[in-house]
């Protein structure tokens, strides 16, 4: 795969492209690797934004995106280099095309779309990369245009693996990952249950590990 992704627990998720390293929603990082050009955070729960974690893949020029409405959460902390969007947004971060997709439950109360919360479409190595945040299948979410779409499959608090794999229907991604499942909500299992549910047509692959 072009870039290169990795996906450890929940929606930590690694893209490395040609000369950027992005993260997404660092979380349980084994090591300190201090690899992350941008690193992107979805919303303020625990599982995603985890300030231990991005300690441990930042460097002095690690840009931090994130949600407006984490603004003053993010004051509280010692980072300086951030960028702040709304749903809906677009933008050139570090050089990369970055798209904002609102990210919230429609019957549940986790997610509020009130909240602003956020998934992002960026472009690296040519590629429109979707990483849904913490969503179920909103109807921004399956407007949605990219070449890999990244969705959550876990239940609970976003979509289950037979609603993801309706949206990735409806979106048509080249490549489909599925990701939050396995650890704190969801079975492993349902990654086979997303692959089976997916089209054939699209490529789905279960990238899912812990702590890398």
């Amino acid at each position: 795969m072009k870039p290169e992704i990795t996906v450890n627990t929940q929606s930590s998720i690694c893209v490395e492209s040609a000369d950027t390293v992005i993260r997404f929603d660092p979380f349980k990082i084994k090591d300190e690797p201090h690899d992350a050009d941008i690193i992107f955070i979805t919303h303020d729960h625990y599982d995603h934004f985890s300030p231990e974690d991005i300690r441990k893949v930042s460097k002095p020029d690690t840009l931090l995106v994130a949600p407006k409405n984490m603004a003053k959460q993010l004051a509280k902390t010692e980072y300086t280099n951030i960028l702040l969007l709304s749903p809906g947004e677009k933008s050139i971060v570090k050089g990369i095309p970055v798209e904002t997709v609102p990210a919230y439950n429609i019957l549940k109360p986790f997610h509020p779309k009130s909240s602003g919360n956020l998934g992002y479409i960026i472009t690296a190595d040519g590629q429109r990369i979707y990483a849904a945040g913490d969503t179920d299948a909103v109807k921004e979410a399956k407007a949605v245009k990219c070449d890999i779409a990244l969705v959550p499959i876990g239940g609970t608090f976003t979509m289950n693996a037979k609603e993801a794999a309706a949206l990735v229907n409806s979106i048509k991604p080249r490549i489909a990952v599925p990701i939050h499942y396995g650890s704190i909500v969801g079975k492993t299992s349902d990654g086979e249950t997303f692959r089976k549910l997916a089209d054939k047509e699209i490529e789905t692959r279960l990238l899912l590990t812990e702590g890398t």
